[in-house]
């Protein structure tokens, strides 16, 4: 349903798109932009970018969140990688950006007001540390192989029987 109205180009399937998922994806986006003013300009990037490109959006292919979470984390990371974010010195150690909990703006319950913070719980440890990093940090599987010291093959193999594991908790197992 929301999906038809956002592609029928109704104003209040976007406006239901907002209310159900800006908090989550301003989340992801402060996790890799922790600055305030930056990741709400971001956010509103990344819904014009939904409202433009909703007919791309394949529901055989992955669930809209999947789809609107790669879309802030993309927006996020291509921020980051521009030449004016390099040169306004906005750049944090990685271990401030990721491992940092943002308790004044609660980013934590952008996950949790949809339930995934439940559901990511009952991953093993370095299952939900792989998904937090690549999915919320905007690390690459690359990135995340460096930072762990472990081989690519095993995070790519991790991140499988993660993302296996997160479908069957999603799907009531």
């Amino acid at each position: 349903m929301l999906v038809d109205l956002l592609k029928k180009r109704d104003e209040t399937g976007l406006r239901l798109l907002y209310d159900y998922y800006s908090q989550a994806l301003f989340g992801v986006i402060f996790r890799i932009i922790p600055d305030q003013e930056m990741a709400e300009d971001l956010l509103q990037d990344v819904f014009v970018k939904i409202w433009k490109n909703i007919d791309s959006y394949d529901a055989g292919k992955g669930r809209l969140y999947t789809w609107l979470l790669n879309i802030a984390r993309n927006t996020a990371i291509d921020a980051t990688r521009s030449k004016s974010f390099r040169d306004s010195g906005q750049i944090q150690s990685i271990e401030d950006n990721v491992y940092s909990v943002d308790r004044k703006h609660n980013s934590v319950t952008g996950v949790d007001h949809i339930g995934l913070s439940k559901v990511l719980d009952q991953l093993k440890p370095e299952q939900r540390q792989l998904i937090d990093l690549l999915y919320f940090g905007g690390y690459t599987q690359s990135e995340v192989a460096e930072e762990l010291s472990i081989p690519l093959g095993t995070v790519k193999t991790r991140v499988k029987a993660a993302m296996t594991r997160l479908r069957q908790l999603l799907q009531g197992g």
